[in-house]
């Protein structure tokens, strides 16, 4: 039975993963007529609705109450930088570039959970942290004709969502989990709407259309992911979360013509290799 659940967990693990690739085409497209920080309000406003959906399933009717304010503001500034690289990026890069060198996030954990946390490092960690590296400079290639400023977009990304998960660690033992998804979505949405007004498009028929789906499925995404780390250890599915790179050369092709080129299939794999093993290897010590 136990094997039984920890699959159903990987399974909606899997689906999560599917959903925020899938919800990422759209966004790619939606940047086209509006700004990032309309597209990034219907996130958090979605994701307001996940944490009380959540709270009420656990049966905490103190989810607004947090033991420590100045951490979950600090979780929620930080995601909100996270996520506006992230979208931006897609303004400007193929979804496999974004994702793949985003995904250096993990070995960001790492080393910020060592400067932060002072959590010690194996030997054997440094030289998979310097392939992940490598992996991103294969990629970007700088010195290189081909190499594009916007890139460093994803990689600021893959920088804060890092830090995002050491803060977060860091509150866990303030609040529970659905605490600080609900302050990390109001804190969001109180200075993304502020954002929004400022640089506020006109909207259009599509956009009330596209703009809601991005938010159903970043929510459908997230609710994924919490029901399938409910049920299997975060070690099984988290390795799944590099599917993501696999999504996005899938959809950047169909959807964008985008066809990634060889150092970029090379580089892509070096950081998923590198991002597995660290995964795996923090879940032995945990």
């Amino acid at each position: 039975m136990i094997k039984s659940k920890e699959n159903i967990g990987i399974i909606f693990g899997v689906l999560a993963f599917f959903l925020f690739a899938s919800s990422d085409v759209i966004q790619k497209y939606a940047t086209i007529n509006h700004t990032i920080f309309q597209i990034i309000f219907f996130r958090y406003l979605f994701l307001l609705v996940i944490s009380i959906i959540e709270s009420k399933r656990k049966k905490n009717i103190f989810f607004y109450k947090t033991k420590n304010i100045k951490i979950q503001l600090s979780r929620s500034i930080v995601s909100i930088i996270e996520t506006t690289f992230f979208v931006l990026s897609f303004k400007y890069l193929s979804l496999a570039t974004a994702h793949s060198v985003a995904s250096l996030a993990p070995i960001f954990v790492v080393l910020l959970s060592m400067i932060l946390l002072k959590e010690k490092v194996e030997k054997k960690l440094w030289f998979v942290i310097f392939s992940g590296f490598v992996g991103v400079i294969i990629i970007m290639r700088p010195g290189f004709d081909v190499f594009d400023i916007n890139s460093l977009l994803p990689l600021g990304a893959g920088f804060f969502f890092g830090l995002y998960q050491v803060i977060t660690k860091k509150a866990s033992s303030y609040d529970s989990d659905e605490t600080s998804l609900f302050f990390t979505s109001i804190f969001g949405l109180i200075i993304i709407t502020f954002l929004a007004i400022v640089f506020w498009h006109p909207l259009t028929l599509i956009s009330f259309i596209i703009l809601p789906i991005i938010g159903i499925m970043m929510t459908l995404a997230h609710y994924s992911l919490i029901i399938g780390l409910a049920r299997a250890p975060a070690s099984k599915i988290q390795p799944f979360h590099f599917t993501l790179i696999f999504w996005a050369i899938i959809y950047g092709y169909i959807f964008y013509g985008d066809i990634p080129d060889t150092p970029t299939f090379i580089g892509a794999g070096i950081i998923a290799l590198s991002g597995i093993f660290i995964i795996q290897s923090q879940s032995k010590v945990s």
